[in-house]
């Protein structure tokens, strides 16, 4: 970062917003939830996450690894065995994303574009 610049989102030119892009992409919150649990082979990472194609998926790790949430372990062995798990900044990333899961989990019944979607408006998605 710039010496001159200070941290903040809110400044267009601030890093912070480019790591925030990627931590709360669509499938940057999935995988920092998912690798919550523990390590995972990257083909047990993408059947945890439902709907994740195998390229946003390796396009989505390779950020958060760049970004330092994600560590990526390759094992010299045939066939290739590679696996994600979080590095403490990654971990303490997480959680913060999983308490926000949880707390929109918790409160569907109070969105209004979720109820419509249960009383099956067509219009609301």
């Amino acid at each position: 970062m710039p010496k001159d610049l200070q941290p903040d989102v809110m400044n267009e030119n601030c890093p912070s917003r480019r790591v925030l892009n990627h931590v709360t992409s669509r499938w940057g919150v999935l995988i920092l939830i998912a690798l919550q649990g523990g390590t995972l082979r990257f083909s047990a990472l993408r059947r945890r996450i439902g709907g994740v194609s195998e390229r946003m998926l390796a396009q989505s790790l390779r950020l958060l690894e760049e970004d330092g949430m994600v560590r990526r372990t390759a094992h010299p062995v045939v066939p290739p065995h590679v696996e994600y798990d979080l590095t403490p900044l990654g971990d303490e990333v997480a959680a913060r994303v999983k308490a926000l899961a949880d707390c929109l989990e918790g409160n569907l019944a109070r969105i209004p574009s979720v109820q419509a979607m249960a009383d099956g408006d067509p219009g609301r998605t």
